[in-house]
């Protein structure tokens, strides 16, 4: 059982972009110090559900500010740059943190991030398959070359090669079918965000499991994104999000921009909510081990990772992240280690 914390870097009304990142830097710490495995920081541009432009660089500088902690990227958007350069930057914070970083990848959207960035709408919507290969290469091969409708050049030398051999752990994000067996094809983890409950989750894992029939644990590793809010009462904790979160989901999804023009169906942030509150680990902390523990038992995945800004005020992200790790932790652990009675295992 692996249980980390989720950092958007999510800006809510009021905050300054910098308070904002001083406060996720600040909220890994306390991860830290609170007993989770792991960290994820996200990466958004031109819009305020998340500031952090570059999860690299972000974990990076976070892989410098702790000592156990493994950090990832979720994720690095794979269709807004080169997958070497990204192998690159992967190979050599592997090296430096002594094999704690961890590196998820995932399509992104039809934004106008590809447009800014020069990449255009072909990379989103039939290069990745193409750009995630190239990655693999890069991180697993001492020399590569490409020779695809995206990409061709000549062959390389890899440096550094990674610590980690044969490559640092990569995940995928995956939010349809077609992403998940295009993991499954590669033998790559998935990362399966909070958006879906436990039975969109379900469905996806078995569609892995299709996809890669024969292979006895090569789903092994997949990854469930939560979010996560503990107080005394459930009654209090979803007043706290019913309050806070449409303020902040309100002004950031408004930011997605598609590059072409195409529609685009808008969320209701307090119907998003309310559902984001009835499916995940909201309420006490005796709520949040039995909502995460059942989230275990009915997907198979053991790897769970919070997001905890939901209350929106910096000190109560800290203050949700130490109560986690303090009441929820050591339960969860307990109950999802503890074989249900009647379990052959």
């Amino acid at each position: 059982m692996r249980v980390g914390v989720l950092l958007l870097a999510a800006q809510f009304p009021g905050q300054s972009a910098g308070e904002v990142l001083a406060g996720t830097v600040e909220a890994a710490a306390a991860a830290e110090r609170a007993g989770f495995d792991d960290v994820w920081v996200a990466e958004h541009h031109f819009m305020s559900y998340g500031v952090c432009p570059s999860a690299v660089v972000l974990a990076a500088y976070l892989l410098g500010r702790t000592e156990r902690l493994a950090v990832g990227t979720a994720v690095s958007v794979l269709s807004t740059q080169h997958p070497v350069a990204l192998a690159e930057q992967a190979a050599m914070l592997d090296q430096v943190s002594g094999g704690r970083f961890w590196l998820g990848v995932g399509r992104g959207g039809p934004w106008v991030d590809l447009e800014v960035f020069g990449t255009g709408l072909g990379r989103y919507e039939s290069g990745f398959a193409e750009g995630l290969d190239l990655l693999m290469n890069a991180l697993s091969q001492q020399r590569v070359s490409a020779a695809g409708p995206s990409f061709s050049f000549r062959e390389v030398a890899m440096v550094p090669r990674p610590l980690t051999l044969p490559h640092p752990p990569v995940v995928v994000a995956a939010t349809t079918a077609p992403t998940v067996r295009l993991a499954a094809a590669r033998g790559l983890p998935v990362l399966l965000g909070m958006h879906i409950g436990d039975e969109g989750k379900r469905q996806l894992v078995d569609c892995y499991r299709a996809a890669a029939p024969g292979m006895a644990g090569r789903d092994r590793g997949h990854i469930a994104a939560v979010m996560a809010y503990v107080a005394d009462t459930r009654a209090q904790a979803q007043q706290v999000l019913r309050r806070e979160l449409p303020r902040w989901l309100g002004p950031g999804l408004a930011g997605y921009l598609p590059l072409d023009g195409r529609p685009r169906a808008a969320r209701d942030p307090a119907g998003y909510t309310e559902m984001l509150c009835q499916i995940h680990p909201v309420g006490t902390p005796e709520d949040c081990i039995e909502i995460m523990a059942a989230t275990v038992q009915r997907t198979g995945i053991s790897h769970l990772v919070v997001m905890a800004e939901g209350a929106g005020d910096l000190a109560r992200t800290r203050e949700n992240i130490a109560r986690l790790g303090a009441e929820v932790l050591p339960g969860l652990r307990q109950r999802v280690s503890t074989p249900a009675r009647g379990d052959a295992s």
